[in-house]
């Protein structure tokens, strides 16, 4: 049975990274199947589909990594001690290219309908999906990807660079089309068809997408950006938080929450030390919707001590915790009343605000940068349910703004929360927030900063494989990809 498994999953591995013989290209080429797809009928799925799959995988592997949150007890290795296996990145790889699918056949199907809108929708889509596959691996294949019908059985892998010189280059044409006519019709689960709302997406993705190149002095990302933001009527980017993209799950199927269990969410992980104390020194309102309170015995009785976590990265003794830290609060992502609706997040309003406050500070404008800051933390605490702005809340010193790029990321870090590896890829850009290292760490306390490629792509595509890996400067988990060099 095990050899079972193992086959079917290299057979639809194959088929995702378009490596396959001539008789699984004959199987799975339908000549009428555009004829029985509209573009509107993917797009649901795939929203559904990714941000189910990186709001579990933000629990699972950002929390970790970036010491938001760590699974107690953890005796030994763990990613949140960089224990970064060969297979960890193989989840992201079959996951994105099976999106990346639907929406090259959203792209053809949006041609064959005349329908431009979607056709702009796609390119939204692919670039969200492709940043996140890239950003995780380096070169990747793309532009020869999923092309089996064409008998390309064996892509080449796409440098970083080309695929976002692609990317930037294709947002820049969606915004344009998104201006003009056409309309979105259709099943609609982020944005119930609002193409002004999927125009403000891309233009945001845009910007996302600038600001994490610009250590490429070649693509000149801080002054593209200024230009951007002093032109709202060319691009309009989010400017609220009904604007972002925040989808609504409503736990009811065909949406269900990205548990199965809510105790699968609650139980056995603890928040980390490093997070709930930034929390803490902010006296920041997000800690009850986040996480539950600690509490320790005194006298045979559960005393209430606040909210606590746990190191990141610890010895492996939990007998040194003579307390219950601080857990998931399972109403956040899996409410006690099935049915309660719940956001998953693509991106939020708060980041744009947080680009643009970067951007001023790269550029000399503080007071810009200032409003900005401001902006992006109110509506990084109003995004949730819930979530209420206290007035003095930059009165406090430590939230006060003090004109510097790490208080900007690490209020960022805290915003990019549940964003699926957004908060890592963040961390290797800029090197914020300052994250603690202790002995048990691997690697000497080095933070990984790619997955390595999925073990299926060196049996099926090894020449092209073998390049990549030599280009990059080998395949492992501690290679830079371009935009970090």
């Amino acid at each position: 049975m095990k050899r079972i498994i193992i086959a079917v999953f290299t057979f639809i591995h194959i088929m995702v990274l378009s490596s396959c013989t001539k008789d699984f290209e004959d199987l799975n080429t339908n000549p009428n199947l555009i004829e029985k797809v509209t573009p509107g009928s993917l797009l649901t799925p795939t929203i559904y589909g990714m941000s189910n799959y990186f709001t579990v995988r933000s629990y699972d592997f950002t929390w970790q990594m970036m010491q938001v949150g760590l699974p107690n007890p953890s005796v030994q290795l763990g990613a949140h001690r960089y224990d970064v296996s060969e297979s960890a990145g193989n989840g992201t790889w079959n996951t994105t290219y099976r999106y990346l699918r639907n929406i090259r056949e959203m792209e053809a199907a949006a041609d064959v309908y005349a329908q431009p809108a979607y056709r702009a929708v796609a390119i939204t889509l692919k670039a969200y999906i492709g940043g996140i596959l890239t950003d995780s691996f380096g070169d990747v294949p793309f532009s020869e990807a999923l092309r089996a019908e064409e008998n390309i059985s064996q892509p080449k892998f796409d440098t970083q660079e080309e695929i976002y010189t692609r990317l930037i280059a294709e947002l820049e044409e969606a915004n344009t089309i998104y201006a003009g006519e056409g309309v979105m019709s259709g099943s609609d689960l982020l944005y119930n068809n609002d193409k002004l709302k999927w125009r403000k997406f891309n233009n945001s993705l845009l910007m996302r997408m600038l600001l994490r190149v610009s250590k490429r002095t070649e693509f000149n990302s801080y002054e593209r950006l200024k230009a951007m933001i002093a032109d709202p009527l060319k691009y309009p980017v989010f400017s609220s938080n009904a604007e972002a993209a925040l989808v609504k799950i409503s736990g009811i199927a065909p949406y269900d929450y990205a548990w199965s269990r809510r105790q699968d969410y609650v139980n056995s992980e603890a928040m980390s030390e490093f997070f709930v104390d930034m929390l803490n020194g902010l006296q920041d309102p997000r800690r009850a919707l986040f996480m539950t309170r600690a509490s320790q015995i005194v006298d045979g009785k559960p005393v209430d001590i606040g909210f606590r976590g746990i190191p990141s990265a610890h010895s492996g003794d939990v007998s040194q915790f003579n307390y219950t830290p601080s857990s998931p609060n399972g109403d956040l992502m899996y409410p006690s009343a099935v049915g309660t609706e719940i956001y998953e997040v693509l991106m939020t309003y708060a980041e744009v605000e947080f680009i643009k406050a970067e951007v001023a500070l790269m550029t000399g404008d503080q007071t810009a940068a200032k409003m900005a800051y401001e902006r992006a933390v109110t509506a990084a605490v109003t995004q949730w349910k819930n979530g209420i702005m206290p007035a003095n809340y930059f009165q406090n010193p430590v939230a006060a703004f003090n004109g510097t790029l790490e208080q900007v990321m690490n209020q960022k870090y805290i915003a990019l929360f549940f964003n699926d590896y957004q908060q890592w890829f963040e961390y290797r850009r800029t090197g914020f927030p300052k994250l603690p290292k202790t002995p048990y760490m691997l690697h000497d306390g080095m933070m990984p900063t790619r997955f390595m490629y999925h073990s299926d792509v060196r049996q099926f595509n090894p020449e092209n494989y073998k390049i990549a890996a030599d280009r990059i400067g080998g395949d492992n988990i501690h290679t830079k990809v371009w935009w970090e060099k």
